[in-house]
């Protein structure tokens, strides 16, 4: 795992990328606060940093307030490093952001063991992140066909309606129904039902571009919402859907 070190000190900065080299992390190293702010707030930036509280540029407190300030989602663990012993400078690191914090000289032991419990924290944040990412997809999606459920299609058809709006532009709707379905289910099965269900979504989506919309609105019929497209062209759009699935 990338480890932000930000340490002005040339001595401790050495002998954090040593220590943390042996341990298995990779080290990036900077020696001004500014540059750490820099590299955390960038696309690729380290998930773990090892700050100095005191910097040129910035000081790792008002590091951690910036990366706090602008993480949507995605977490940064942000270790301290100070020689600031006192309970108040260590719950200002905290309130600032610092996920820990490690007073100097540090001992190896405890900064691995603090080290290994950001690496876990991590852990479990892309977990919850994954399963929060799960139930929202669960929650807006049919499970037969993989579509947009009836809510999450009205929403876009709502959504697609307010941009028409503002933009003047033109939102192509069509309902979609499939004729005797109910033969199928009741000559065939519920089990051929659904694959025949399956199949038409296959077919369907087989003529639509990828920013083109269609959910499942019932039992068998399905909305389709085109952004930018007129009647006649989302008529067409709809033929063409007839005839893949014919």
């Amino acid at each position: 795992m990338r480890i932000l070190i930000a340490e002005d000190d040339p001595v401790c900065l050495h002998e954090l990328e040593v220590v943390l080299s042996e341990w298995g992390y990779t080290p990036q190293v900077c020696r001004d606060g500014l540059d750490a702010w820099e590299i955390l707030s960038g696309q690729d930036a380290p998930r773990l940093a090892v700050l100095d509280w005191m910097m040129p540029g910035m000081e790792g407190p008002e590091v951690c307030r910036r990366i706090r300030a602008a993480e949507k989602g995605r977490h940064t663990q942000i270790l301290l490093l100070t020689v600031r012993g006192e309970k108040r400078d260590i719950v200002a690191g905290i309130e600032a952001g610092a996920d820990d914090y490690v007073t100097k000289p540090f001992d190896h032991t405890e900064l691995r063991a603090r080290l290994t419990a950001a690496v876990r924290n991590l852990e479990v944040h892309e977990e919850l992140l994954r399963a929060q990412i799960r139930i929202r997809r669960e929650a807006s999606t049919d499970p037969l066909t993989g579509l947009s459920n009836r809510t999450s299609i009205l929403e876009t058809l709502a959504q697609a309606l307010a941009r028409s709006s503002r933009e003047k532009s033109p939102v192509g709707v069509a309902v979609i129904d499939l004729d005797h379905f109910k033969s199928v289910n009741d000559s065939l099965g519920h089990l051929a039902g659904d694959e025949a269900l399956r199949e038409v979504v296959r077919r369907m989506q087989g003529n639509l571009r990828p920013y083109d919309h269609l959910g499942r609105y019932g039992g068998d019929e399905f909305l389709l919402v085109v952004e930018g497209m007129d009647l006649a062209g989302v008529t067409a759009m709809a033929d063409r859907l007839r005839q893949a699935v014919s």
